[in-house]
């Protein structure tokens, strides 16, 4: 059984202490139900609520400016075969390729599931 990694520093030296999973780096220490918890938790949902799942459909519900360019990704565009990223810390949790634009990162907030 492989344990998960610290979900405050991400470390991957976690070790099994009875009950308690301890980081050696952080100190932090939590049990096993916290960290089914954790994985629980990070379950991406569309604008709507929907769960999103890698390969789905989506289309992009709001106007979006592209850093450093001056294309927008139009409302009503639908973008194929997605992939979650769960721990993205900037917001941006789907990585795709869009037709004509390429690939970027997109934010849940701004789809729904086609």
């Amino acid at each position: 059984m492989s344990l998960p990694n610290c979900p405050q520093c991400q470390s991957e030296y976690t070790y099994a202490d009875g009950d308690l999973l301890i980081c050696p780096e952080c100190a932090h220490e939590w049990t096993l139900t916290e960290a089914a918890q954790d994985e629980a938790s990070t379950v991406i949902k569309d604008a709507f609520g929907t769960v999103l799942n890698d390969g789905d459909v989506v289309t992009v519900v709001k106007d979006l400016k592209i850093k450093g360019s001056s294309s927008v990704v139009k409302v009503g565009t639908k973008v194929k075969n997605i992939r979650l990223l769960p721990d993205a810390s900037d917001g941006h949790d789907i990585d795709c390729k869009i037709d004509g634009i390429g690939a970027m990162k997109l934010k849940s907030e701004f789809v729904k599931k086609a």
